[in-house]
C-alpha cells in the first residue's frame, strides 16, 4: 500500500503542518466534517481552539498574527459558517493582517443548485481578500494551501479565501508538499529603485524640521531596529498611527506620540509646520489626514511603501520609496548624514505641556468625579510594567487604551484600525494570548463591545486562557454618544444601554471577576486582577459621558484640535 496515498482533508492538514501552522480557530460543519475528522489524528501536532462563532475565529486569528507575525489560520463550514467570516476577512484586508481562511463547500456537483448551506464564497470574498479560490480536486489541496500561504504572508500582507468542496475533502491523492517562493504572476516585493533611495536621503539631509510617521508597515517587515537607526542617526522625531504603535517604544527620546483624530497635539500640528514629511508603511488614512486639502501643504512628501498602489492615492508624493521597509529604510539610512535637529524637536515640548495641562492631567490623575477611563488604562500598564499586550475593541476604550497603555516592545497593540470592528476585542485578546503566552495580554473593552462577542468567554473557560479582560462600562455606546454630545445637539438616540451583570456572567463562565465603582478600590482589584492565575474580568463603572480628547473633528484640518468643550489649541 502506498503510504503516501491519502484523503483531500489529510491533505489539508499536512500542508497547514508543512506550513508550520501550529493552531487553528474554527467550528465545524457539515461540509467541513471530513477535515475535522482528518484533523483528529493530528491532534499532537496542530492544535484547534473551538470558537462559539465564525466571526470570533477570524478575530482570534487576527489576534495571533499580529503577536506572532504568522499566518492566523481559521477552519468553518459553508454558508452561513463562511458568511459569518465576512467581518474578520473584511478587517484583515484593511489592516493587512495574514489569514488563511478555509471554508467547506457543497458537493461540486451541487454548485449552483442552491444546495443546503450552499454559498458562492469565492464570490463574496474577493473583493475583501488578497486571493479567494475554489478546489474541486483532492490533487489541488497542496498546490492551494501552498499558494495560499505564499500569497497571505509575502508583500503587503492580508488574507486568503480557499474554498474546499466536500468531494475534494473526501478524494483520494498522491501526496506530496511543495513550499511556494514564486508565483509568476505576482510580485510581492518592487524591485529597488536606486535612485529613489539617494533622492529620499537628499531630502532628509536638506530638511530642518523633518517628522516621520510610523505605520504598521514598519512592524510587519520586521524594520524595528532599521526605523531606530534612521530616526536617531538622523535626529528625526516620530509620530506613530495607531497601528504603528509599539514599534518605537513610548519612551524612546524621538518617540513623539500618536497622530490622528484621537492623536497627540504635537504631532498633529507639526504635521502642518515640517519641511519633510517621511511616511514609512502607512496609508495616509482619513482619520490621520482630516482633510487633505489642508494636510501637510508645506512639506515635501517621502513615502516608503511594500504596495505602489498607496503611492499617491491620497497624499501627493515627491519621492516614493517602493519596497520591504526592512530593506529600504536601511539603504536610505546609509546615504544619510548624521545631523541634529535639536530646536525643532524641542518645540514639540510646549505643545506636550499644553496637553498635558487640558486633558492629561485630569483624565490619568484625576483626584475628583466619578472614574476615568485614562487612568484605568494607566493603571493597569503600570501594573504590567508596561509589557503587557493591550488589546482593545472599538470606540472610547479603544482611544483611551491607545493613548495612555505604554510599550517596552514591539507587537504589543492589537486593534481594528481601518474597519472599526466593535466585538473584535475578546477573540482578538483569545488569539494574542495563545501566540504569546508567556506576555500579559490587557483587553480593554467597552460594554457595548463586549456584548457583540462575548459567548467567547466559553473558549476562554474551555481552553484556560489567561486573559485580563477590562471593561470601560460606561453604559453608553460612548463614541456614538460623543459625536450626539458635539455635532448632534445632545441628541442621546439609541446610545444608553441596559446592561447585564457581568460579573455574574463571568461567574457563569468560570472567570474570576470583581465590579469596581469607586477610585479607592481600583489599585486592589487591579492587583488582584494580575496576581490572579488565569483569566479575570474587571467590570470598572467610569464615568457615564466621559469624553475622548483631544479630538479633530471628521474632515476638519489636523489643527483644528479640540481640548475639551469650548477648548481649543
Amino acid at each position: 500500500m502506498n503510504n503516501n496515498k491519502i484523503s483531500g482533508s489529510e491533505a489539508l492538514i499536512r500542508s497547514l503542518i508543512n506550513e508550520g501552522a501550529d493552531t487553528i480557530f474554527g467550528y465545524p460543519g457539515g461540509a467541513i466534517m471530513p477535515v475535522f475528522d482528518a484533523l483528529y489524528d493530528y491532534k499532537d501536532k496542530i492544535n484547534h481552539i473551538l470558537v462559539r462563532h465564525e466571526q470570533a475565529a477570524t478575530h482570534a486569528a487576527q489576534g495571533y498574527a499580529r503577536v506572532s507575525g504568522r499566518p492566523g489560520v481559521v477552519l468553518v463550514t459553508s454558508g452561513p459558517g463562511a458568511t459569518n467570516t465576512i467581518t474578520g476577512i473584511a478587517d484583515a484586508m484593511i489592516d493587512s493582517t495574514p489569514l488563511v481562511v478555509l471554508t467547506g463547500q457543497v458537493f461540486s456537483g451541487l454548485l449552483g443548485s442552491d444546495a443546503f448551506q450552499e454559498a458562492d464564497v469565492v464570490g463574496i470574498t474577493k473583493p475583501i481578500s488578497k486571493w479567494a479560490y475554489q478546489v474541486r480536486h483532492a490533487e489541488d489541496i497542496p498546490w492551494a494551501i501552498a499558494r495560499a500561504f505564499y500569497i497571505a504572508n509575502n508583500g503587503r500582507k492580508g488574507p486568503v479565501v480557499i474554498d474546499i468542496t466536500k468531494d475534494a475533502q473526501q478524494g483520494i491523492l498522491e501526496y506530496s508538499y511543495k513550499k511556494m517562493n514564486f508565483i509568476r504572476s505576482y510580485q510581492p516585493v518592487p524591485d529597488l529603485n536606486h535612485t529613489d533611495i539617494q533622492e529620499a536621503a537628499k531630502l532628509i539631509n536638506e530638511a530642518k524640521k523633518p517628522l516621520a510617521l510610523i505605520g504598521q508597515g514598519v512592524i510587519l517587515s520586521g524594520a524595528e531596529n532599521e526605523l531606530k537607526a534612521l530616526l536617531e542617526k538622523a535626529d528625526i522625531p516620530g509620530a506613530s498611527t495607531m497601528l504603528g504603535l509599539s514599534a518605537l517604544p513610548t519612551d524612546h527620546p524621538l518617540n513623539v506620540g500618536l497622530l490622528g483624530m484621537h492623536g497627540n497635539v504635537a504631532p498633529n500640528l507639526k504635521t502642518n509646520e515640517c519641511d519633510v514629511l517621511i511616511a514609512i508603511g502607512m496609508r495616509f488614512d482619513d482619520r490621520v489626514t482630516g482633510d487633505l486639502n489642508t494636510y501637510a501643504k508645506q512639506a515635501k512628501i517621502i513615502h516608503f511603501d511594500i504596495d505602489p498602489s498607496e503611492i499617491d492615492k491620497n497624499v501627493k508624493t515627491d519621492v516614493k520609496v517602493l519596497g520591504d521597509a526592512k530593506i529600504t529604510l536601511a539603504e536610505v539610512t546609509g546615504f544619510v548624514s548624521e545631523n541634529k535637529h535639536t530646536e525643532w524637536r524641542n518645540s514639540f515640548k510646549e505643545h506636550d505641556t499644553e496637553e498635558y495641562n487640558a486633558v492629561i492631567k485630569d483624565e490619568v490623575y484625576p483626584k475628583l468625579g466619578g472614574l476615568k477611563m485614562g487612568e484605568v488604562v494607566r493603571k493597569v500598564s503600570e501594573a504590567t510594567n508596561h509589557n503587557g499586550i493591550l488589546v482593545t475593541d472599538v470606540g472610547q476604550n479603544q482611544m483611551m487604551g491607545v493613548r495612555y497603555f505604554k510599550y517596552n516592545q514591539t507587537r504589543s497593540v492589537v486593534t481594528s484600525g481601518g474597519l472599526g470592528t466593535m466585538g473584535f476585542g475578546l477573540p482578538a485578546a483569545i488569539g494574542a494570548k495563545i501566540a504569546n503566552p508567556d506576555r500579559t495580554v490587557c483587553l480593554f473593552v467597552g460594554d457595548g463591545g463586549f456584548q457583540m462577542t462575548m459567548q467567547e468567554l466559553g473558549t476562554i473557560m474551555q481552553y484556560g486562557i489567561d486573559v485580563k479582560i477590562i471593561i470601560l462600562n460606561n453604559h453608553f455606546l460612548g463614541m456614538v454618544r460623543q459625536w450626539q454630545e458635539l455635532f448632534f445637539d445632545e441628541r442621546y438616540s439609541e446610545t444608553l444601554m441596559t446592561n447585564p451583570d457581568f460579573p455574574a456572567i463571568a461567574k457563569a463562565y468560570k472567570i474570576a471577576s470583581q465590579r469596581v465603582d469607586e477610585r479607592e478600590d481600583l489599585d486592589e482589584a487591579i492587583a488582584e486582577m494580575m496576581n490572579h492565575k488565569g483569566a479575570y474580568l474587571l467590570d470598572v463603572q467610569v464615568e457615564l459621558q466621559g469624553m475622548v480628547y483631544p479630538m479633530i473633528p471628521a474632515g476638519t484640518c489636523v489643527t483644528n484640535i479640540l481640548l475639551g468643550e469650548h477648548k481649543k489649541v
